[in-house]
């Protein structure tokens, strides 16, 4: 199968429809009820993207998504029956890719899943002014300088690099990098200060959103 996805889940049902349901669309799945046993796996590969559950008995999705944030590459998608907005924001916050609330429709989980692991394997190297991208090796470099990023601060910094110059709203950069639109801005706003950090130039545009300055 052309793309893995590690599920870390103890609910038996939800584990066989989510590996059914992707193995009709050629994704491999590998289930892990235990956090032990998903960082065991991981740390002997890494998938092409994890999906989280939240309820776990030894442990909990959001320190696990925070832990694989800090250590690894792959992007995470919280799968949680958490469906409160609150739930959510702190989901995303803490670099969640995506969140979907269980229960979930089969067709919007498989079209989440797979626009996850194509911005996952988008491979073109992006140059702009003096910030190069490698999306295939998860680097970027500015002004000679490699950029520590995470999955998530990478994508943000793309989507601003292959738009640079242009004012973005903070509801289109939401629906476009994280895949979401209820309007929460303070997880988008942390991450761009985060950027600005690395030197990178962002203008705000007050009432709109954003604008990337490359030089």
């Amino acid at each position: 199968m052309e793309n893995s996805v590690y599920l870390l889940e103890d609910d038996e049902s939800i584990c066989e429809l989510v590996k059914c349901t992707l193995a009709t669309c050629g994704i491999g799945c590998f289930a892990f009820g235990t956090v032990k046993d998903f960082f065991a796996a991981l740390e002997k590969k890494q998938p092409d993207l994890c999906l989280l559950d939240v309820m776990l008995p030894d442990g909990n999705g959001f320190d696990v998504l925070k832990r694989v944030k800090e250590e690894y590459t792959a992007p995470c998608i919280m799968l949680s029956a958490l469906g409160k907005e609150t739930d959510k924001v702190r989901g995303l916050n803490l670099g969640a890719d995506d969140y979907i609330s269980k229960p979930f429709g089969v067709l919007e989980f498989t079209a989440r899943v797979k626009a996850a692991l194509r911005r996952n394997h988008d491979s073109a190297v992006l140059r702009v002014g003096s910030l190069e991208m490698d999306s295939g090796r998860m680097t970027a470099v500015y002004r000679g300088k490699e950029l520590v990023l995470s999955s998530t601060e990478f994508r943000l910094l793309r989507y601003f690099a292959r738009n640079e110059g242009k004012v973005l709203a903070r509801e289109a950069i939401l629906n476009d990098v994280w895949g979401y639109g209820f309007g929460e801005t303070r997880t988008l706003d942390n991450h761009v200060a985060r950027l600005r950090k690395a030197g990178l130039d962002f203008e705000t545009v007050f009432g709109v959103g954003y604008k990337f300055l490359a030089d």
